[in-house]
């Protein structure tokens, strides 16, 4: 059986996720700058789509609504630096960076749109990560 401590959390179980935004210039701005301490890069760069990695984003329909992304970081560091990217990029605090109960050291932030982000770093390791 799998557990937490035991799945690959470096395994992708997305090709990518889609998000419409009310304005696509904004987005582009935000998560270019929110993005960029996960090392996560912009691949696609037009004026109806935008794609970061494994993330797609149009302003072709009205915004997605109720939605959470949670990315991967490599270390604690990331985690802070993507949450302090994303309130500086006009980005609102939905979760100071921490260790969370339910496994990571993570932190929250809502984008423009309102759509809940998270970056979360997992270490099943004892010894502290950085």
């Amino acid at each position: 059986m799998t557990t937490a401590q035991s799945w690959d959390w470096t395994r992708a179980i997305f090709d990518h996720v889609h998000l419409r935004v009310a304005d696509l210039k904004r987005s582009r701005t935000f998560y270019l700058a929110t993005l960029e301490p996960l090392c996560i890069p912009l691949l696609l760069d037009t004026p109806q789509l935008v794609c970061f990695a494994n993330l797609a984003l149009s302003a072709d329909t009205p915004p997605s609504t109720g939605v959470h992304l949670a990315f991967t970081a490599g270390s604690r560091k990331q985690v802070d630096a993507f949450h302090a990217a994303a309130i500086a990029a006009g980005g609102s605090d939905n979760g100071a960076p921490g260790p969370r109960e339910y496994g990571p050291y993570a932190a929250y932030v809502l984008d423009p749109d309102g759509t809940n982000l998270e970056a979360a770093h997992r270490s099943f390791a004892l010894a502290a990560d950085s």
